[in-house]
Formats: C-alpha cells, structure tokens, sequence
C-alpha cells in the first residue's frame, strides 16, 4: 500500500498516538494510520520562521521526566513536542 493513502486514518495530533508495546503494535497501527501533513510539518525546526521568545516554567521533576520520556519513545525533542500541545490546545480554545 502506498504511504498517504486514502485508506488510512489520518492522525492530526499527538496525543492520538499511542504508547506502543512492542514494535509489531507500531508497525500494526502505522499500517493503518498516517499522519496529518499540517502535523507533521509543525514538527520541522524553522530557525528563521519567526523570532520567539524564551520563558521559562517550573515543573515537578517527576511531571518533566514523564514528558522527556514520551517526547522519547515519539523521536521528538521534549519542548518543541510541548510547544505542539500548547498550539494544539489553543486551536481547541479558539474553536469553543
């Protein structure tokens, strides 16, 4: 089957991806499910996309290991899979 097909289910956030056991569940839900074009683009690193501003945030060391470990098992770096969440979100807020 070719990769994009129609048939697939299209996957446009992150939180739709689970946690795999195994790598044969990987390769079972990827054979029916791809991900959307417009998520898979926000994940590419544009240096020069537009300036951004640094902040910074406390969390429980627990709560950022978590993070860094699902940020992990999805090849992401941790805060730029957080920035998706938070632009994710704020696209649910906007259309409510």
């Amino acid at each position: 089957m070719p990769p994009f097909s129609s048939d697939l289910k299209t996957i446009r956030m992150w939180k739709d991806v689970p946690d795999f056991e195994s790598e044969v569940d990987e390769i079972q839900f990827w054979s029916s499910n791809q991900l959307d074009q417009r998520l898979m683009q926000s994940s590419l690193h544009r240096s020069d996309v537009r300036e951004s501003t640094t902040i910074t945030l406390r969390f429980d060391p627990r709560m950022l290991s978590r993070i860094k470990r699902v940020a992990r098992s999805r090849y992401l770096n941790y805060q730029s899979m957080m920035k998706q969440w938070l632009s994710e979100r704020m696209e649910q807020e906007m259309k409510e």
